[in-house]
């Protein structure tokens, strides 16, 4: 007996033959030690075979349990610390070495094993696997079965048994049990990953495309049309397996334990010649997967059976990632036919949201209404843009409809409010019964007077919340049904079982229909909400994006139509330059405007202390409800050519690579505010070049080739150019009188095409004598808001 011949797995069972053997006391190692280890298998691969050769492996355990109890145990200091091997285990071993060598194998697998404890019928565990009906002709027909014609040639010949069960999903018997989301649209891009397949070489597609476009849809789109039928006769009845490269790369602790897994899915997708369709998801992982010292990565294993067409796939990735990896390895790129994916259109994403509606609603129990599917859509357009629809509008629908879905199945506020008012009262009452006083006996009557209507009312409340939840439960119940008989007449469909499809389609399915439009149209009480509306979705895009909803939700109007008289409120005497503010908003958020640029972009001339900064935060204000949602940047310290790295981030191969930039990075952060570059006319003219990309296109790249959307900002500078006339001006003297000279200046330090891109240039004039009041009220007004705190009052 030689232990080196055998393989990995065999060894681990071995071991935990021994391991039994220590836990139950004994002093050897018997056949029935390893075959209780086998039998304790995870995977399962003894119980299967035994399955397989029409034994039952429960009875097996059973058995060998009963056999194991009537070993003796021996503890104490004379039990061995490590029991050895007995005659009966020994012949065993050199018994499945000798199966292994007449069957031309290399190495002696687990099944070897078990097959050498069914001939070992003299053993008892050979007598308890013939009592479980376990014969040796049977098993033998069944490990054949298993292996494919397959031999162990290497320690690891196990993984490469079933590899495709193991380490693949089945899209196809996914789509036909109903388990995958309707595909709608991408028909084209479905249709050429067909023609691709189609090919006679190089029938290889790679769909390429930005995170959340639906690349992985498009595939589960495939496997839907190969079960209905709906794809040409070459590609009929095709298998499409999901590769899972976690649990190929997982446990592969040896060398070669990783290849042999992947060999052994390349192999019976060869075996199967042709009806495989192998899908990789997130393909670029691939490459360098299982790389390590003296061995090959899982690329270069699938380029051969790439070339020879043995092997049909289709892969997945972005775009970034495919350029990255996949583009750097030529022999692999060229087999390989890109399928651009892009993003869907907001009109296609409501269609998707429409077609996917009904899973989501059988998943949470509620009701989603259509305007809530075109506002998904359409705020997560506008309001999220680092990522891409339709993953983000789906993303909006499912949070809405879980948040609702914990409302239904929590107890609602005012039921809570009264519960929390009885015990108050009950606490109350207890303090009350304790005293003698006439006066305590008066208030305990009416105390349990009031407690008496409470709980009436609470009762009701519970009552109807209850009924509420139960007519909402009824309905995600009835839903369910009818899910899984469309289900089922889909299946009877493509069985041709037309007795039963007949049933369900015009019998079981329409009594589904009219119970559950019964049971919507039955009158409530409106304790609950059973349906997502759009204030739900902007409720969610709040708390993802920090606008606040009413923002969104009320009319834009009657919201911009005052905002001179609240920002007036604030910045005192500038009410020209309060007006050219609001107006140029005003032009923006009524369509007039690029939508891809600022919401505005404004220069803000005029002396030091006249309001331009705090125009400035009344702004963000106004539109933000919150003065702190802007960023501030001091052009003073951007004064040198290279200080705009600060602004962008350093490129790569610099200090600070990973940091970010100050605009880009706040920006990110927090899309929605307003944006100050103080004191615009100390910075180096280097500095408005990136300043032009933002204020004509609304988006800027940073360091790290992140693009970053100014679509939702507020741009303004802020310069005392000038500010020697604005200062001097006579008080009968009005504004437009000294904006000649001011306006030379001003041009005659920036660039034309930097002026042009601006939304307004606005002068701040000179505070006058009658401005000093109302300033004075409103510097009151703050510093009594901080002596409030102390108590003090002015």
């Amino acid at each position: 007996m030689n232990l080196e011949k055998f393989t990995d797995r065999a060894k681990g069972f071995l071991q935990s033959a021994q391991t039994v053997a220590i836990r139950l006391n004994h002093q050897r190692i018997s056949p029935e030690h390893l075959l209780k280890a086998l039998l304790e298998d995870r995977e399962g691969m003894a119980s299967g075979l035994i399955r397989a050769a029409g034994g039952d492996a429960a009875a097996a355990t059973r058995e060998t349990d009963a056999a194991l109890g009537k070993v003796p145990a021996v503890s104490g200091s004379g039990a061995q610390a490590s029991p050895g091997l007995d005659n009966d285990m020994v012949r065993v071993l050199d018994s499945a070495e000798q199966i292994a060598q007449q069957a031309g194998d290399s190495f002696v697998t687990v099944e070897r094993l078990l097959l050498a404890l069914t001939l070992a019928s003299t053993t008892a565990a050979g007598k308890a696997l013939a009592n479980a009906g376990v014969r040796a002709e049977a098993l033998n027909h069944a490990i054949n079965d298993l292996r494919g014609g397959r031999t162990a040639d290497t320690a690891g010949a196990e993984d490469r048994y079933d590899a495709l069960k193991k380490f693949a999903r089945d899209l196809t018997a996914d789509a036909r049990e109903g388990k995958l989301d309707p595909v709608i649209g991408r028909d084209e891009e479905i249709r050429r990953t067909i023609q691709i397949l189609a090919r006679r070489t190089k029938n290889n597609p790679v769909l390429i495309g930005e995170p959340g476009v639906g690349k992985t849809a498009i595939a589960e789109g495939l496997a839907l049309r190969i079960v209905n039928g709906d794809i040409p006769d070459t590609l009929k009845d095709r298998t499409l397996m999901a590769l899972d490269m976690g649990s190929l790369i997982a446990g592969a602790k040896y060398r070669g334990e990783f290849e042999e897994r992947l060999k052994g899915v390349l192999d019976e997708v060869k075996a199967a010649e042709g009806q495989v369709i192998l899908f990789i998801d997130e393909m670029h992982t691939l490459i360098g997967a299982g790389k390590s010292e003296g061995a090959m990565d899982a690329g270069n294993l699938l380029k051969p059976a790439l070339a020879r067409g043995e092997l049909h796939c289709i892969g997945a990735t972005t775009l970034d990632e495919y350029q990255k990896y996949v583009e750097k390895d030529a022999a692999l790129q060229r087999r390989f036919q890109p399928v651009f994916v892009g993003e869907p259109t907001v009109e296609d994403t409501i269609s998707i949201l429409r077609g996917i509606k009904e899973k989501y609603e059988l998943h949470h129990g509620v009701r989603i209404t259509d305007g809530a599917i075109v506002s998904a859509a359409t705020l997560s357009n506008r309001y999220i843009s680092d990522r891409f629809l339709p993953d983000k509008a789906i993303d909006l629908m499912d949070e809405a409809a879980s948040r609702l879905r914990m409302e239904v199945e929590s107890k609602p506020e005012e039921i809570e409010t009264l519960d929390r008012r009885i015990i108050q009262l009950k606490i109350e009452r207890e303090a009350l019964k304790k005293e003698v006083d006439q006066a305590s006996k008066d208030r305990l009557a009416a105390l349990e007077e009031d407690l008496a209507n409470l709980e009436q009312q609470s009762a009701e409340l519970t009552t109807r919340w209850q009924a509420d939840k139960d007519k909402i439960a009824g309905e995600a119940k009835l839903k369910e049904a009818l899910d899984q008989a469309r289900a089922e007449l889909d299946q009877a469909q493509r069985a041709g079982d037309l007795a039963r499809a007949g049933e369900l389609a015009y019998g079981r399915i329409p009594d589904l229909e009219r119970q559950l439009a019964d049971a919507q149209g039955a009158s409530h009480s409106a304790m609950l909400r059973e349906e997502v509306t759009s204030e739900d979705i902007a409720s969610v895009v709040s708390r993802w994006t920090g606008i606040p909803v009413d923002k969104m939700m009320e009319g834009e109007r009657e919201k911009l139509l005052n905002m001179e008289q609240e920002l007036g409120k604030r910045v005192i005497g500038q009410e020209q330059a309060v007006r050219a503010v609001s107006t140029a908003v005003r032009r923006s958020r009524a369509g007039l405007q690029d939508p891809n640029r600022p919401l505005g972009s404004f220069l803000f001339l005029g002396p030091t202390g006249v309001g331009k900064t705090e125009l400035t935060k009344a702004l963000a204000g106004f539109l933000f409800d919150d003065d702190n949602a802007m960023v501030r940047i001091d052009m003073s310290e951007f004064m040198e050519k290279h200080s705009v790295a600060r602004l962008i981030g350093a490129p790569p191969g610099y200090v600070g690579y990973e940091e970010g930039g100050v605009l880009t990075e706040a920006v990110r952060r927090r899309p929605y505010q307003v944006v100050l570059f103080d004191e615009v006319e100390k910075a180096h003219s280097d500095v408005f070049n990136v300043l032009l990309q933002v204020l004509d296109d609304g988006r800027l790249t940073d360091g790290q080739g992140r693009t970053v959307d100014f679509s939702n900002t507020i741009i303004v500078l802020t310069s005392n150019l000038g500010s020697q006339y604005l200062a001097n001006m006579a008080d009968d003297q009005r504004i437009e009188d000294v904006e000649p000279q001011v306006m030379d200046i001003v041009r005659a330090h920036f660039r034309p095409e930097f002026l042009n891109r601006l939304d307004e240039i606005i002068l701040f004039h000179r505070l006058g004598v009658e401005h000093m009041a109302p300033i004075v009220d409103i510097q009151v007004g703050r510093v009594g808001r901080l002596l409030k705190d102390r108590k003090i009052t002015l």
